[in-house]
């Protein structure tokens, strides 16, 4: 599934048009993202948990040379599956 197909279930559900359905799409991604973009994380019950780690800087190693280069220390998005989306899943 895609975004567009997103777009599409949310429209077959609560009707409307598919400008409608979009801007509602984009309104819980851009939710989503601002509340990580804070450090804090998203939890849906019987969803999971979107976070924000942090890496730190380390070394590694490029494989095609055997060169060590330092790669800078970042932060990542992470999302922890729920017990209830893991038994949908089996």
């Amino acid at each position: 599934m895609n975004k567009q197909a997103l777009v599409e279930l949310v429209q077959g559900k609560l009707g409307g048009t598919k400008v409608q359905a979009e801007e509602i799409v984009d309104a819980i991604f851009d939710a989503i993202i601002g509340t990580m973009k804070k450090g804090e994380d998203v939890s849906i019950a019987g969803f999971g948990i979107f976070s924000v780690k942090a890496r730190a800087a380390r070394m590694a190693r490029n494989p095609k040379t055997g060169e060590q280069v330092k790669v800078a220390a970042t932060t990542v998005p992470k999302f922890r599956a729920a017990k209830a989306l893991k038994d949908a899943v089996k």
